[in-house]
């Protein structure tokens, strides 16, 4: 109604005989902000139709006590935080869905954030299904979007990807105060969804103790829940132990893949890594190509197809295009690459990660290297000026970073993953564990013909 003031002051003059001294304009500016039952009908028969956002074991627990504090906030207008803590696949961003459709239901203002906008508009495409409800977008924001906020202008707040959260807003990282503190104060209850081991920027500052530090700032109640039953990777915690352990993040006791029922295959070429993808990707949509950040993403050509940024001798391949349908649903996408920043908080049935030159093996370890990242990547902006004032904080932080980012690329695949590394040494070493799991006995599907394997009888 912007650019109908007049419009809008004519028709008021037309249809309004006497003033009432402003009561009107009085509850109007107090009021409370609801959706309208037509918007709630709407996505509470989106979720219906959507089995994937099913609950089960610990998620109900967390989305039960997340209502209860919810009302809580409604009856007292108290402030509230709750911290959902929660590996890859635990149902995080299930949970938080779930509680969009529900809170809407009980008339409460209630908006899911996350800083990535991938997942935004994959799970709202998702809710919208073959309506055309603008209204639903308005439900899904970006993390920055709570700068000018007034204090408990919203019932609740879904924050997800919370480890992605940024102290700065904008284009160039120079406004409002820090978005943790932003969207506590905007929301009457603020909760946090959580992965640590998923902070993959220099500017990543989502952390438990920092979420914390902000609660008690804004005066408000801190409760913690952690989500522990995993449901990606075929439901093993293993798998995920087994790749921290790889790739050095952590000591685990998950040394090999014994008992795990969950495909990993090491391959020798790009081009039949594709393949494989390709292949299963047919069955459903739901395989895609993922690549680390070490090939620059230029902006002439990132919506032709015919432009391919990643090249490995005589594999090219284009990262996913700009402009187009969302990566996760479009079946074109197959023939792209997704990078962190597209595939971060989406899961699919198979993925195939390419993994660039800032991870090598050597020496008998993984080693890494942030300047092999694409002159293209913010992820690693900062690290240059911090190694030349602290190279002990910086070679720690890059280490993090590169770790964390193949991590979650190598988890976004619930039945399985392929892996291909630009590093010979890296693919001998992968490949060397994968190795000593099928002499366990592990059942995983066979690689092809020309790859050694020790599969016992």
């Amino acid at each position: 109604t912007k650019g109908d003031v007049r419009k809008l002051r004519d028709y008021i003059k037309e249809v309004v005989a006497e003033g009432d001294n402003g009561e009107i304009l009085y509850e109007i500016d107090n009021g409370r902000i609801k959706p309208s039952k037509s918007l709630q009908d709407a996505i509470v028969g989106m979720l219906e139709s959507n089995p994937e956002f099913t609950l089960i074991d610990d998620q109900k627990v967390i989305f039960e006590r997340i209502m209860e504090l919810s009302r809580q906030c409604e009856r007292d207008g108290k402030k509230r935080v709750l911290i959902a803590k929660g590996g890859p696949g635990t149902g995080k961003t299930v949970i938080a869905i779930n509680l969009l459709a529900r809170l809407t239901q009980e008339e409460v203002f209630v908006q899911y954030c996350s800083k990535n906008s991938a997942p935004r508009t994959v799970y709202a495409s998702k809710l919208k299904g073959s309506r055309t409800k603008s209204s639903i977008d308005l439900m899904f924001k970006g993390s920055g979007a709570y700068i000018d906020a007034p204090k408990n202008a919203v019932g609740v707040i879904l924050a997800d990807e919370a480890h992605r959260l940024n102290e700065k807003s904008g284009l160039y990282g120079n406004q409002g105060t820090n978005q943790i503190h932003e969207i506590i104060r905007a929301g009457r209850l603020s909760v946090f969804f959580i992965d640590e081991d998923q902070r993959v920027t220099v500017k990543d500052i989502g952390s438990v103790k920092e979420i914390k530090r902000w609660a008690i700032e804004n005066h408000a109640e801190i409760y913690e829940e952690e989500l522990v039953s995993q449901f990606r990777c075929n439901g093993s915690d293993g798998y995920l132990a087994w790749l921290d352990d790889v790739l050095e993040i952590r000591e685990t006791a998950n040394y090999s893949l014994e008992g795990i029922d969950y495909e990993f295959i090491v391959f020798d070429s790009p081009q039949e890594m594709r393949e494989k993808v390709i292949e299963k990707n047919l069955e459903q949509n739901k395989s895609r190509i993922l690549a680390g950040y070490c090939w620059n993403w230029p902006k002439a050509g990132r919506g032709d197809t015919n432009t391919h940024e990643i090249v490995i001798d005589d594999f090219e391949m284009s990262w996913n295009l700009e402009g187009g349908d969302a990566f996760a649903l479009s079946p074109t996408s197959i023939n792209e690459a997704g990078c962190i920043h597209t595939t971060q908080g989406l899961e699919f049935d198979y993925v195939g990660v390419i993994i660039g030159e800032d991870l090598r093996y050597q020496d008998g370890h993984l080693v890494t290297d942030y300047r092999m990242r694409a002159t293209t990547d913010q992820s690693v902006k900062g690290l240059k000026k911090l190694e030349e004032s602290d190279p002990e904080k910086a070679k720690k932080l890059a280490d993090e970073i590169i770790k964390n980012t193949y991590r979650t690329l190598m988890t976004r695949g619930m039945k399985g993953c392929y892996v291909y590394a630009t590093d010979p040494a890296l693919r001998r070493y992968l490949r060397g564990r994968v190795k000593e799991s099928y002499a366990y006995g592990v059942v995983v599907s066979k690689p092809s013909c020309e790859y050694e394997c020790l599969r016992l009888p």
